[in-house]
Parts: structure tokens; C-alpha cells; sequence
């Protein structure tokens, strides 16, 4: 397995456990894809036909031969003025103002171990588990030069994709474009699958098929934003949870983006994701090299379910880093639907207090606790303690919380700037704003301007001489707006501002790490609105949505399954009447649907009953017992909560030794037909048995019929079962 180049037929193949995929060098240096998809030996070439296509032209080299054209043959990274007129993954501006690039074969290199992206989060992997291929690529002309990386993971089906960049030339040059990865199917009809939304609604499932033309999703917002997720499926027709094949993308990059399917002419298929091109101008100097996001690639030949497993493995355990990339997190309480701004010490003392009774282990202080910060008009960028406001010092309210046996987070949200704060009065031109014009507000404030290291030395600055003096142990990273009016006052090449400011915030990210490497940081944009394997780098866990509601969380984190891991996936128990929807779920309910994440509670617990408070003190206990469980073990999505009366998931132990069901009953009617779930992923031939009820079920049963469930009256009624193996044989 790993990366074989044949001499002979010039053909490169990457082999993972379960998968292969080819290329090669054809006669005039052009890099050719020939396959990708279930495990094969030998070579595909037999696939590239040619044909006369009429209006579709052919390389100068191909002389008289008509049959020869990049228009209809699939290429690995296809670029602008070859005469390919489908979408294309490269596009340069010359020194002489003409915008061709005509990359052509020049030599390999394969090593062991994953290659790293210097100032971008990628995949990492030991020498004894990954393999890089690097494929260099030249335009004769410019001496443009391009490597093509190739990270092969054999043993998690995992083939990453990333472009590298140089200007060999003797002049400034522009990126026009630079996708990560592309891949072109001769054959086949496809489906795409894609996760839409908005603030507080992210990540909905949208499943269409695959027709002539573009189908595009994008975000050039600056973040990968609530509106399009940077992750995106191709499946063949038929395919579903447990059967046929499909293509999974996911791109490692937290800012503006472009991914697309498109059906051309020939009934051949192109799939590409990478930065988005609008607003997009990159320079390159001589000399100087650009490194392109990395992209996540993966194919199953068994349906859904085993390709978003194959995403989650290679995630948690190659993308996310640091102390609680395996440990289990802290249950938490957040003060912001508990009192929002309005809060001092003793309140937030007292919401400490009712946490500790109830077992939970982390208080966190949202917004507002800093700066003149009484609302969202001011005091953004100011990250000095508002004593006056607390009654006390930080340090004293966070000896009484740990003195109750609670750790303490606090919320920053670095990147933003009120231009009612001191920071604003004092370094207005760290704003991104275009001179002579008013900005765009986005919830009364700006975005600072993180391309700009003086910027990001500045902020980073503050929030250390917090952290350096105070015992916070957990870290919530909000960014609450789009980016606008994208102006650099020291850049003056405008077109490359959102790709640096993304680096700037790597480099804050990394730099926080690293100098606290026991601080845990969640990330949050709004809540899901840069949910990314990008972020997950840093952060190994983000705020899922603003959206705290039972149901509708479903429908987002069932969305969000389809990518990221459930240790990535921040979730909470709120209040009712639910603060975003006003509707009234049973806490049981509640419970279920945010334990399908990094548990905690959103709410006023001091305004619970007794019995909601011992309610809540035995969730904890129960999350605790399930949670190295649901951290570790296989996802399996059991029903659609979009189109099917049940929510239903579970997990499953990397053994099969255990089992936790879970069911959110969605529909209730007079006179209720039976419900059954049927399980997935238990070892056949074998028994289990239900904790609660002690009966004995066999395996094959459950998951070829499945588990009824009970018919009780009320609405949005949830159930939980836990189930182990007991035997092989009764």
C-alpha cells in the first residue's frame, strides 16, 4: 500500500486499505486522471478514449490530430488557456498581462511520512502511517512552477490533496484561482450532496442530482460561514447509508471558498473545492512560493455511513491536537442564556454554585464581562476586566468558583473591534475599512484587520496578560460577523487580504496553543458559522449553532455528522420555552439531543425545580458514563430527522462490545403506529442485552428489524438505550 510509480507506463497509483487511485504522464507531459474509487490492481489507461470533438481544441504538439483534446480529457489539475473549457482549478496572471499556464510533467518525488503546510492546519501523520507524493509541474514560458502533494493515510482510506506554487520567473505574477483538489469521472451519474443554511439553521442536508452544467457552493464571506459548509459528497445514483459508492471533500481552511460539480458536454463529471477566486488576486514575486489549503479526500464503496467514519477517524485523531484531542471534555455551564449582559460576580457565583450541586465541572462567563460592555454597541477589543461591573476582581471570582471544585472559561471574541472602545479610538486603521467610505456594521462592530502582523502582536498581547495572570482553563473563540470593506491600509494588493487574514488567525491560534498547551479553546462563529476542519487544528470542539433547540439541533448535527466527529461538536441543554424558537421540549429530550457532542448546559439552573435539578445531576452522571463511548466509538446515523418520524443515532464501540441508542420521537398522532430502529454496526451472530430492562436481543434481529419503541403520549418524547454484548451464542 502507499504511493507505486511505474517507469513503464508512466502511471502513478496511491493505495489505501480500500481504495486506489491513478494518474499518469501521457506523451506531451500532460498529468491525466484515470481512476479513483474501490481497490484495484493494474493500470486504467484503458479508460482515456479519443475522438474527433469538433469545436473542442487540440495542443499545439497534437499537430494534425483532431483527437486529442484537454476539452474532454480528464486531467488532474486542469488550468486556464489549454483549450479545457470546463472549470479550471488554475488560473495566473502574467507579467505580460496574459492569463495562460500551461503546466506540464517534469519529475516526482515520493517520501515517507505526511508533508505539513507551513502557516496552514493540515492532516498529520507519522512516517509509519502516511506516505507524500510530490508531483512537479512547469509552464515553460512564465517558469511558473507548481507541486501537486499527495498525503496518502492507507489505513484510514485518507488521500489528501494540496497545490504549491513558485514563481521561477524573472516578474510579478497574480493567482487568479488555485483549487486544491479536483477530480474528473468519465463515467457515471452522480448525485451531490451539500449542507446549506444560515445563522442559528446550519448545515441542512441537500441531496440533488448531478446535471448538465454547475452546481456551485460558496462562501465569500471571508469565513467558510453558515450559509455553504466547506464539505461536500458526491455519491452515484442509489447510493445511501449502508451501500454504493461515493466521493467525500472536505477542505482544511477557515475562510472564503469554492466548491463545485460540474457535467459537462461529454456526460463526464468534474468535482473541485479550494479558495474562492472572487476577490481572490494573489501576487507572487520571483522567488516566491504560495501554499494552497489542504483538501480531505475519501471514497467508500459502502454508502454513507462508512465514508463520514472514515472523515471522523481521520479528524479526530489526525487533525484535531493537543491535550483533549482524546480526553474526554468537561460538562460546562455557559452564563449566556443564563443572564446574556446582565451579570456581575456574585450572579455568575451563584450560577457556579447551582453547577457544582449538580456535578458539573466547568463555568464559563460569556460576553460582556470585559471593557464598557453592557450590550453589542461597545467595548469590543478591549480586553480588560470590568471590575466595576463584576464587584470584584477576575482573579477573586475565579478563586471562588475553583474554591466549589469548578474549573472557569471565559469568552474573547479577538477578532472584532466596537468603534466605541478605546482599542478603535486609539488604532482606528487596524479596521478593515475602505478610505473615504462608511463600513458595513455587522452586529455594531468591525473586524480587525488580521492580515497585518502588528495587528495580530497587538490583540494576542492583551488576551495573554489575561491569561497569563488567571487560572482560565477553557476558552470560548467567537467571531460574531462577515467580513466587509476588505482594505488593508498597509497591503495595497487588495486581493490578497482575505487568504493573509486567515493566516493571521492560524498564527494567533497556533501561538495560543502553544504557549497554553492545557487551555481548551471551542471554537464559535455565531455559533456554526466556521465549522471547519480548519479550525479543528486548533480548536478541537466549536459551538454547533446558536440554535439551542432540541429538534432543531437534529436536523444541524445530523448535518454535521456527515462530516466532523462528535468530540468536535459543541452541544448543550437549554431552557424552556427555548430562547430561539420558543418551543417546549422535555429536558429527557434535551439530554439526548446534546449528548450527541460535547456535553453542558445553557441555562438559568438556579431557576430549575429540585427535581429538574436532580434530573440534571443524573444526566451528568449518565453522560459521564456514556462519554468515552460517544467520544470514541462509530457513529451511526439509524434514521433522516428531515423526512422520517424518528431522530435516531447511535454509537457503537470500535469492539462492538456496547451500544448506546438514541430516538427523538418527531411525530405523534391519535392511535400511533409502531415504530422500530433499526441498529447498525453490532457483531453478527451475537447477543445483546438492554441495561434497563435486562432483556436479551440477538444482534442480526435488531439490526435486520430492529427495536420497537414504546408508544407514550406527548410530545417529542426521547429514549436512550444502552446495550452490551454479552455473548456470542445463549
Amino acid at each position: 500500500m502507499g504511493v507505486i510509480y511505474d517507469e513503464k507506463k508512466k502511471t502513478f497509483t496511491l493505495h489505501t486499505k480500500n481504495t486506489t487511485y491513478q494518474m499518469k504522464t501521457d506523451q506531451y507531459g500532460y498529468l491525466l486522471h484515470l481512476y479513483y474509487g474501490r481497490k484495484t490492481k493494474g493500470c486504467m489507461d484503458y479508460l482515456l478514449t479519443y475522438a474527433d470533438r469538433g469545436f473542442s481544441g487540440n495542443p499545439y504538439e497534437a499537430g494534425n490530430d483532431r483527437t486529442y483534446s484537454l476539452d474532454a480529457l480528464p486531467q488532474e489539475f486542469p488550468s486556464q488557456g489549454t483549450g479545457d473549457y470546463r472549470s479550471i482549478a488554475f488560473a495566473v496572471e502574467n507579467i505580460d498581462g496574459s492569463c495562460a499556464c500551461d503546466l506540464r510533467y517534469e519529475s516526482y518525488e515520493i517520501v515517507e511520512g505526511k508533508y505539513a503546510l507551513p502557516g496552514l492546519p493540515a492532516v498529520y501523520a507519522g512516517d509509519e502511517e502516511a506516505k507524500t507524493l510530490k508531483i512537479y509541474l512547469k509552464d515553460s514560458v512564465t517558469e511558473v512552477g507548481v507541486c501537486l502533494l499527495y498525503g496518502v493515510l492507507p489505513e484510514l482510506d485518507i488521500i489528501t490533496r494540496s497545490v504549491v506554487v513558485t514563481n521561477n520567473g524573472h516578474g510579478k505574477i497574480y493567482l487568479e484561482k488555485v483549487q486544491s483538489a479536483n477530480l474528473d469521472f468519465v463515467t457515471g451519474n452522480y448525485d451531490l450532496i451539500t449542507f446549506y443554511g444560515r445563522h442559528a439553521m446550519e448545515r441542512n442536508f441537500q441531496r440533488m442530482p448531478v446535471e448538465h452544467g454547475v452546481q456551485m457552493i460558496e462562501s465569500r464571506r471571508g469565513i467558510s460561514s453558515h450559509q455553504y459548509n466547506p464539505m461536500m459528497i458526491l455519491t452515484k445514483r442509489g447510493t445511501c447509508e449502508d451501500y454504493g459508492g461515493c466521493y467525500a471533500m472536505s477542505f482544511v481552511y477557515s475562510g472564503s471558498f469554492k466548491g463545485q460539480a460540474e457535467k459537462d458536454q461529454y456526460n463526464q463529471t468534474r468535482m473541485m473545492i479550494g479558495l474562492n477566486d472572487d476577490g481572490f488576486s494573489y501576487p507572487l514575486k520571483p522567488g516566491e512560493t504560495f501554499y494552497a489549503p489542504e483538501v480531505i479526500l475519501t471514497y467508500s464503496a459502502s454508502g454513507l455511513g462508512e465514508l463520514s467514519g472514515n472523515l471522523h477517524s481521520c479528524i479526530r485523531t489526525h487533525v484535531c491536537r493537543g491535550k483533549y484531542k482524546d480526553a474526554v471534555r468537561p460538562v460546562l455551564l455557559n452564563s449566556w442564556e443564563a443572564s446574556y449582559f446582565d451579570f456581575n460576580g456574585e450572579a455568575i457565583y451563584e450560577l457556579a454554585k447551582h453547577a457544582a450541586e449538580c456535578g458539573i465541572e466547568l463555568l464559563v462567563m460569556d460576553d460582556g464581562w470585559f471593557g464598557k460592555r453592557n450590550d453589542d454597541s461597545s467595548g469590543l477589543g478591549d480586553w480588560d476586566v470590568n471590575e466595576e461591573k463584576l464587584g470584584e476582581t477576575l482573579k477573586n471570582l475565579i478563586s471562588r468558583i475553583n474554591g466549589l471544585g469548578l474549573k472557569f472559561g471565559i469568552w474573547f471574541e479577538p477578532e472584532a473591534v466596537s468603534e466605541d472602545s478605546e482599542l478603535f479610538r486609539k488604532h482606528p486603521d487596524w479596521a478593515l475599512t475602505i478610505p473615504g467610505r462608511n463600513p458595513v456594521h455587522g452586529r455594531n462592530q468591525l473586524v480587525l484587520d488580521f492580515s497585518r502582523k502588528e495587528v495580530v502582536d497587538g490583540v494576542f498581547s492583551q488576551m495573554c496578560r489575561l491569561l497569563d495572570e488567571e487560572n482560565i482553563e477553557y476558552v470560548k473563540w467567537d467571531m460574531n460577523r462577515a467580513l466587509s470593506d476588505v482594505y488593508s491600509a498597509v497591503t495595497k494588493e487588495q486581493g490578497r487580504v482575505l487568504y493573509d487574514y486567515v493566516l493571521g488567525l492560524y498564527d494567533f491560534l497556533e501561538r495560543l496553543i502553544t504557549r497554553y498547551p492545557n487551555l481548551l479553546i471551542e471554537g464559535c462563529s455565531g455559533g456554526g458559522g466556521r465549522f471547519d476542519a480548519g479550525m479543528l487544528y486548533y480548536t478541537p470542539q466549536i459551538w454547533c449553532s446558536d440554535n439551542t433547540d432540541a429538534i432543531d439541533r437534529l436536523r444541524i448535527q445530523y448535518g454535521t455528522s456527515f462530516g466532523y466527529p462528535v468530540s468536535a461538536v459543541g452541544s448543550h441543554v437549554s431552557a424552556v420555552p427555548n430562547h430561539q424558537t420558543g418551543r417546549e421540549t422535555p429536558m429527557n429530550t434535551r439530554k439526548v439531543a446534546a449528548m450527541s457532542g460535547t456535553f453542558g448546559y445553557e441555562l438559568d439552573l438556579g431557576k430549575l425545580t429540585a427535581q429538574e435539578k436532580q434530573e440534571v445531576r443524573k444526566q451528568v452522571e449518565e453522560y459521564h458514563k456514556y462519554a468515552p463511548l460517544i467520544q470514541n466509538g462509530r457513529y451511526y446515523r439509524l434514521s433522516n430527522p428531515f423526512v422520517d418520524e424518528t431522530g435516531a443515532w447511535a454509537f457503537v464501540a470500535q469492539d462492538q462490545s456496547e451500544l448506546l441508542l438514541n430516538v427523538v420521537m418527531l411525530e405523534t398522532h391519535g392511535n400511533m403506529t409502531q415504530t422500530y430502529v433499526r441498529l447498525k454496526g453490532l457483531k453478527k451472530d451475537a447477543f445483546y442485552r438492554e441495561e434497563r430492562s435486562g432483556c436479551i436481543y440477538p444482534a442480526d434481529a435488531l439490526m435486520e428489524v430492529g427495536c420497537p419503541m414504546p408508544l407514550e403520549l406527548g410530545a417529542y418524547q426521547a429514549h436512550q438505550y444502552y446495550f452490551v454484548k454479552v455473548s456470542d451464542e445463549i
